[in-house]
């Protein structure tokens, strides 16, 4: 019994210095995600407070690691007004190499989304001509693949949030951005 529980601490001792060589060998750091430029097209509220909106996004995707690929997959991004679901997309899967950069382009229509009165007033008052904007926040969801060289390999998921504040349509580009 004695050999087989120091048998068990040995492997495990093992393990968690092969774990922490590996780590100071490659030093990951998580991916970037940031918006580069935004822009709100159209958007207006029809009878019953329901939006209709064109909104174009310009994702920047940023892979820090010197060692390190990494493979997106089930990228989605959600975004959202006073908290209520406007829209969504997903992203193509795609390999970011070391030290990589990526831009995304993403438009997002909305369509008859119904809005609460005092969130479709709030909208109607941030795209009128002269009306500070609105603003959004994007939320994310990335399932990300970690290469480390050959035979290594690490899943997590990622979950990127940000706030971005667009002027009024036509010409409603980005004016702030915290991700």
């Amino acid at each position: 019994m004695v050999a087989v529980c120091t048998v068990f601490w040995v492997a495990v001792i093992l393990l968690g210095l092969s774990v922490l060589i590996v780590y100071l060998y490659y030093r990951p750091r998580s991916p970037q995600f940031d918006i580069a430029a935004a822009s709100l097209n159209a958007g207006n509220i029809d009878t019953g407070n329901l939006l209709n909106a064109d909104i174009t996004l310009l994702a920047h995707v940023i892979n820090p690691n010197t060692k390190v690929n990494i493979y997106f997959s089930s990228l989605q991004l959600d975004m959202y007004f006073q908290g209520i679901m406007i829209g969504t997309q997903v992203i193509d899967a795609f390999y970011e190499p070391r030290q990589m950069e990526a831009l995304r382009n993403l438009k997002m229509i909305t369509s008859a989304v119904p809005l609460p009165f005092q969130v479709a007033q709030e909208w109607g008052n941030g795209t009128q001509a002269g009306g500070g904007g609105v603003t959004l926040h994007l939320s994310g969801r990335f399932r990300t693949r970690w290469l480390f060289g050959r035979w290594l390999r690490f899943t997590n998921w990622l979950n990127p949030s940000c706030e971005i504040l667009v002027g009024p349509p036509p010409n409603g580009v980005l004016l702030r951005k915290q991700c």
